[in-house]
Formats: C-alpha cells, structure tokens, sequence
C-alpha cells in the first residue's frame, strides 16, 4: 500500500468489507473469498490504482476468484447489479485482463483458509474443533486489534460481530481462557 498515492489501508479495508458482503449475497465459497483479498493485494502491490477504480479493482478479482474457484460462477450482470451499474461490462472484463497479465495469470496460491483446512484434516478435525478454530482466529483479530494500537473503537464492531456470530463478551472469555 506504501506505493499507492490515492488510495490507502482504510480504503482497502472498506472495500474488504463489502467484498465479504457481496460474497455472502452471492453464497459463494471461503475459497473464493480469500483468493479475491489475495488477487487485490498482490494486484495492489504491482499497479497503481486511482480511489475511483478501486471498487472495480475488487469486482474484477472477484470475478476471476469465482472462475477460479466456484463450480457455478454467479452470471455477470449480478456483479454490475450489485456494484449498483457503477461499470460498463467493458470496463469490468479491461480490469479483469489487467489483473491476470499483471499477476501473469498466477492463481495457484496457499491461502490462509487451505493452511485452516489442512490442520482440521491433519487433526481429524470434527464440526466442533472447526466451530473451536473460528473462534480462536475471531479471538486472535481481537487481541491483535487490540495490540497493534492505537486502539481502535469500538474494539469490536457490529460488522465484526455479524460476520463472525460472535459478541465481544464471548471474545473475551476465549482469549482470557486462552492465555
């Protein structure tokens, strides 16, 4: 991010944060999620995108996430409808071709979510030790938004508290039970 001149962290994180809304609209898989973030960061760190297109940076991504990823890619026309017709279908699939030459077509990553799924095999991992993983990864954010100060307020936000089904007392008990 030190290499962009219009954009910033905060900027990143409010499109994360919308990308994560449009993904649970969508009903696509983590898999996709995480490869999205992945394909905007290393995108990000190679090209320097204006604030304007930075939205459309994250609808592209996550058009080739899902074509990467998904059986049944959602239809094009939902990502225009749902970055309310910000994008003509041409400026969508430009941003599209940028990114993979950009990224020389290199989509075969590790994410953090196939490290998650390879512990919980490796640990003959049932629903509930992966219920228990979640819940220590929501406490781990917690404790590092907490740490990396200044610290941020509210510590743990309604958005957080949706997208993790967890409220903060209950982060509370597993990071203290933790240490």
């Amino acid at each position: 991010m030190v290499s962009q001149t219009e954009i910033n962290e905060r900027m990143r994180a409010i499109l994360t944060d919308w990308l994560i809304e449009v993904h649970y609209r969508l009903m696509l898989m983590p898999e996709t999620l995480y490869l999205t973030v992945y394909i905007i960061d290393q995108y990000l760190s190679l090209e320097n995108v204006a604030r304007n297109e930075l939205q459309l940076v994250g609808v592209s991504a996550m058009l080739i996430a899902c074509k990467y990823e998904e059986t049944w890619a959602p239809l094009f026309k939902d990502f225009l409808v749902i970055s309310d017709n910000s994008f003509s279908r041409q400026q969508v699939l430009s941003t599209e071709k940028s990114i993979l030459n950009k990224l020389q077509w290199n989509l075969t990553v590790p994410t953090m979510y196939m490290f998650i799924l390879r512990y919980l095999k490796a640990a003959l991992g049932d629903k509930e030790l992966e219920h228990m993983t979640s819940v220590i990864a929501a406490a781990a954010v917690y404790a590092a938004r907490c740490t990396l100060g200044p610290c941020p307020s509210p510590l743990w936000s309604d958005l957080l508290e949706y997208h993790t089904g967890l409220a903060e007392p209950q982060l509370l008990y597993v990071f203290f039970f933790m240490t």
